[in-house]
């Protein structure tokens, strides 16, 4: 038996996610004396790399139709057959939650998403998962023959484990797309907040968009991404792609800075996870502090820009 991985590339590049979900599929058959094959949709070049994050053997194919998740967890599962393979391994982004449960139905195969943690194995196979908003941890005892698991994003770190491996062609001409992609319109420039170590956010205490300028100086000096509340987004301040919370993206970031952000449960149910959480705020009442690993009570206006200051200078030295 065997893990199979499918590592997602956009545009010939790996997202930590997707060498995340290596490492893990990796880890997992070293434990069950098997060996990690990694399916992707990149050059061979590229896909080499994989082997530096566990990956023993690579099978690649080039498409430009990866959009159709109809056609792709076909391929998938057809490769998950071929080379006897147990288990799945996706990212738990909305790729992988739109795949897993089209292979498991495939594969006649039991399915949980967002692990957090890899299988244990004295007892079975039980996963870990989030629930509740972070309140509580499931453990889901995986009885089936053949598994499909997401893995959540920044939730086993990530390592190299291994040397680049010759990448074996695999011929995906026989799949036929059924959905045609007109436009895709990406967010360039900045980290993608799942895939974003360091992340500033904001929210209303900000008073009005004129003034976000001192949280993307603080950023850039960070070298982080930005983030907001729900209002923010909803007013119109800061697109909706920078919307973290229950209802936004949801982040394990390593350091989490909130700038005038009251914490209403429904934004620290997204952000909860992150592994150091900053809160600045002229409130000393504010819910968040109760969150926070590290709290300012003061002015945003007057800490964030000497914060910067403070940061740029020491960079310098």
């Amino acid at each position: 038996m065997s893990v199979l991985v499918f590592a997602e590339a956009i545009n010939n590049k790996y997202k930590k996610s997707s060498l995340e979900v290596v490492n893990y599929g990796a880890k997992l058959a070293s434990s069950q004396g098997s060996n990690v094959i990694v399916l992707t949709n990149a050059s061979a070049d590229a896909a080499a790399e994989l082997g530096k994050y566990g990956a023993q053997k690579v099978l690649n194919f080039e498409s430009d139709s990866l959009h159709d998740n109809k056609m792709l967890s076909q391929i998938i599962s057809d490769v998950a057959n071929s080379h006897n393979a147990d288990t799945v391994i996706l990212s738990d982004n909305s790729k992988g939650k739109s795949l897993a449960g089209r292979i498991a139905i495939k594969l006649d195969a039991a399915a949980v998403s967002s692990a957090t943690t890899l299988p244990n194995l004295e007892d079975g196979f039980v996963v870990q998962k989030s629930l509740f908003s972070g309140k509580a941890i499931g453990h889901y005892q995986m009885k089936a023959s053949k598994k499909v698991i997401t893995v959540a994003g920044n939730s086993i770190g990530l390592e190299e484990m291994g040397q680049p491996v010759a990448a074996e062609a695999f011929d995906a001409s026989a799949y036929n797309a059924t959905v045609e992609m007109v436009e895709t319109k990406r967010v360039e420039g900045t980290v993608p907040l799942p895939e974003a170590e360091l992340v500033v956010s904001a929210g209303r205490g900000m008073k009005g968009p004129e003034n976000w300028g001192i949280i993307e100086d603080l950023a850039k000096t960070l070298g982080a991404t930005t983030a907001c509340s729900r209002p923010v987004a909803d007013t119109g301040w800061r697109p909706h792609h920078e919307h973290v919370g229950q209802t936004g993206i949801a982040i394990k970031p390593n350091l989490y800075i909130a700038i005038g952000i009251s914490g209403a449960i429904q934004h620290l149910a997204g952000v909860n996870h992150s592994k150091t959480i900053v809160v600045i705020n002229k409130d000393p009442e504010a819910p968040f502090f109760k969150a926070a690993d590290y709290g300012i009570v003061a002015d945003l206006f007057d800490v964030v820009p000497r914060l910067t200051e403070a940061l740029q200078k020491f960079k310098a030295s």
